[in-house]
Parts: C-alpha cells; sequence; structure tokens
C-alpha cells in the first residue's frame, strides 16, 4: 500500500498557489474547491503549504489585514513531503508526528499530487474491508 495506490484512486490533480498569490485570493480559492490547504510553488518546486491553519493564525495576529500579505509570507514552510513509493502508513505516522493534515507527494523538486489525512484514512478503511471479505468469502468455502 504505497502512496502512489491513493493517487490512483483520487486523482492527480493539484490545487496548488504561487508564494505571490494574495492571502485574501487563496482563502477564495479554499472555499471555491472545498478544500483545507494546497501547496505553494516556487520555480516548480514546493516551497511550503498554505492551509486555513495559516489563515487563522494571521487573523489571529493581524485581523484582517492579513487577508492582504502574499502567502509566501504565511505559509508553512519548509513543507513535509512524501514521494509516491512511501507506504501509506509510514505517511500516516508522519503526519501524526508532525501534526499536520495535508503532504505534497514529490518526485524530485516536482509535485506529482497531494493527499489529506483524510485520504490516506479512507484508503486504508477501504483495504481493510476488502481483506475482510476476501476473509469471509475464504472461510465460507471451506
Amino acid at each position: 500500500m504505497t502512496i502512489q495506490a491513493v493517487l490512483g484512486g483520487k486523482g492527480r490533480e493539484i490545487v496548488s498557489v504561487t508564494a505571490e498569490t494574495s492571502v485574501r485570493d487563496a482563502v477564495a480559492l479554499l472555499d471555491a474547491r472545498r478544500i483545507g490547504a494546497m501547496p505553494v510553488i516556487r520555480d516548480g518546486a514546493v516551497a511550503g503549504i498554505f492551509s486555513e491553519r495559516d489563515v487563522i493564525r494571521g487573523l489571529a495576529e493581524q485581523g484582517a489585514a492579513s487577508l492582504d500579505r502574499m502567502v509566501g509570507e504565511v505559509m508553512t514552510a519548509p513543507a513535509i513531503t512524501v514521494r509516491q513509493a512511501d507506504s501509506v502508513l509510514a505517511a500516516l505516522s508522519l503526519m501524526t508526528q508532525r501534526r499536520v493534515r495535508h503532504l505534497p507527494v514529490v518526485d524530485g523538486d516536482g509535485v506529482v499530487g497531494f493527499v489529506s489525512i483524510g485520504d490516506l484514512v479512507k484508503y486504508r478503511i477501504e483495504q481493510i474491508e476488502a481483506e475482510a471479505q476476501a476473509m469471509r468469502a475464504y472461510i465460507q468455502q471451506a
């Protein structure tokens, strides 16, 4: 069970912003796409993550003026990343240890996907259910 398998099931569309995007525009994109975070891309590589937490922190520190800042000023950096060959369980462990909910999937410097903790838990549950169904079928045939 690898990250590549998760991406195969959910798709590889990556909603991202640049460091020069305004926080206001990035928030509008989060809302329009109904997502909680997205990678920040600079020169084709992941520069950081922009998430709901960054918005909340900015609002708490600067109020509405934080919406006029650039994403590069408020993003969480450096981004914690995974590779396609990494296991789902390793990624879940990393997310738990580092207290993050989203991971860019990278190949070299390039981003090839983006997974959330929800994506990984859903995939893991589907795998467990498939194993349980296979076990039930095996027992019924015996």
